[in-house]
């Protein structure tokens, strides 16, 4: 009961890279046991900072039954600064706790499992959205940081199977590198433009930036798909004129992205299609007239059911650090 471990970064990467398609299929899961009301999923917190308006901090809580039993909070930080001292922009702790007793049983690093789930998630969006497969199609990563290299590794893993990618970045060096990932790590066909035009032209269109405020303009056309992942990149007339699936519509409808706008400019809700969950159990049918874009809040539920995943994977191997006499009163008396 008293239990605590730590699981840190190194064996968290070794437990996601080894097991993408099960990942896969938690984060799947996951969107049905939401969406079946099996979990707690509150606002999140964000802790922002007067001179550096740019950074971050947000706390996730939540709490996931089915299966997973646990409750917890992710503390993740977005310093996109960072990036000019060559380090990652985010970083995260996920603390996992005990549902019948509510004791912490595991902190892990989590800056990996955010950017995994958020991956896998996109991945399970572009196949539920494209059924028909993704070959004689191209798609478009527009940012090219990590979150933009879990995207390509997780869409392989779903078997997504473009016939090229373009790689789009204000950063040149960035997005040449996600093309070199994709071309010789992943065996895809890549290159990079500098015209963001030519990305927006793509079939699938992956957005994975820092934006903080709407620059594209222009709606997508009928058959294009738009994963919104950093969900600041479109004006509210794109959200408007496309169908629009969420992961939790309330979620979305926050923090000035590109949906709330919409929300604000219309006054009402008329633009939203339904959910992700929706579309795989089959209660929303995508119409095929418009361009269809996927804008996921990111649920901390999702964290959860990952580090639960990664720590039962860590204990089972011995790669858990345990913390011998974490808490210190373990009677009342």
């Amino acid at each position: 009961m008293f239990e605590f471990d730590l699981v840190p970064g190194l064996v968290v990467h070794e437990v996601l890279t080894g097991n993408r398609p099960a990942v896969l299929d938690l984060v799947k899961q996951t969107y049905l046991d939401h969406e079946a009301g099996e979990s707690v999923n509150p606002d999140s917190y964000f802790l922002r900072f007067p001179e550096k308006p740019d950074a971050r901090i947000i706390a996730l809580p939540s709490f996931l039954g089915a299966d997973v039993q646990l409750a917890g909070i992710k503390w993740i930080s977005s310093f996109p600064s960072n990036t000019k001292k060559s380090i990652p922009r985010a970083s995260a702790l996920l603390i996992l706790n005990d549902y019948e007793t509510g004791y912490p049983i595991a902190c892990l690093e989590a800056a990996q499992i955010s950017a995994a789930r958020t991956a896998a998630s996109a991945a399970v969006a572009a196949i539920a959205l494209r059924p028909g497969d993704h070959r004689g199609t191209r798609v478009a990563v527009i940012g090219a940081g990590i979150i933009a290299r879990n995207v390509c590794e997780y869409l392989k893993a779903a078997g997504c199977t473009p016939d090229a990618y373009v790689v789009h970045d204000l950063h040149a060096e960035s997005g040449q590198a996600l093309v070199d990932h994709l071309n010789d790590e992943l065996g895809e066909n890549a290159g990079f433009t500098d015209d963001l035009g030519t990305a927006l032209e793509a079939d699938t269109v992956v957005f994975t930036t820092t934006a903080g405020t709407p620059y594209v303009h222009t709606p997508f056309k009928p058959s294009q798909i738009v994963l919104n992942l950093s969900l600041r990149d479109l004006a509210p007339k794109v959200i408007l004129a496309a169908s629009n699936i969420f992961d939790d519509v309330e979620h979305c409808m926050k923090a000035n992205t590109s949906p709330h706008l919409a929300e604000q400019a219309t006054g009402g809700r008329e633009f939203v299609t339904g959910t992700l969950a929706g579309v795989l159990n089959g209660d929303v049918s995508v119409p095929d007239n418009r361009p269809v874009v996927f804008s996921p809040f990111g649920l901390g539920i999702l964290d959860l059911a990952l580090g639960a995943f990664v720590h039962q994977r860590a204990r089972a191997v011995g790669k858990a650090l345990a913390v011998p006499d974490f808490f210190a009163e373990t009677q009342r008396w």
